[in-house]
């Protein structure tokens, strides 16, 4: 088998072994995801400068934020008069969890079965590998 064939095979069975498999009723809408992604860039906001940013109806953002708060995923700050929302811990640590295209648990589990060298040379390979994609960015 060519090597690119059996590479290939290889990563889709690591990806079904290790892909995240969240449970529903840990998703977030798309416009809640947006509301933290976007405080996460741009720092603690008030309601109304989250509406603006991200062109939603102010009633609108304060439901978003206001299910938000109840999650856990923002705490309210306060800066003189204002009342400003922004990522609690929980929130930031949400925000890292649904980056992750793998489920970092079962690697864990499967990384503490092999050995020092080959966990190396598989961090060393898939660095050498993503370095020789650079020379083309990906372009067939």
């Amino acid at each position: 088998m060519p090597f690119a064939a059996e590479y290939d095979a290889l990563f889709r069975a690591v990806y079904l072994r290790f892909h995240r498999r969240d449970q529903k009723r840990g998703e977030l809408t798309g416009a809640s995801r947006a509301f933290l992604m976007h405080l996460a860039q741009s720092g603690p906001l008030t309601v109304g400068e989250c509406a603006s940013h991200l062109n939603r109806a102010q009633s609108v953002a304060s439901g978003i934020i206001q299910t938000l708060l109840r999650r856990g995923l923002l705490a309210r700050v306060r800066e003189g008069r204002k009342s400003l929302v922004w990522l609690s811990d929980e929130g930031r640590d949400h925000l890292l969890r649904e980056q992750e295209a793998l489920s970092r648990e079962l690697l864990d589990r499967a990384v503490k079965k092999l050995k020092t060298p080959d966990l190396r040379a598989l961090l060393r390979g898939t660095r050498a590998l993503l370095k020789a994609a650079d020379t083309f960015k990906g372009k067939p």
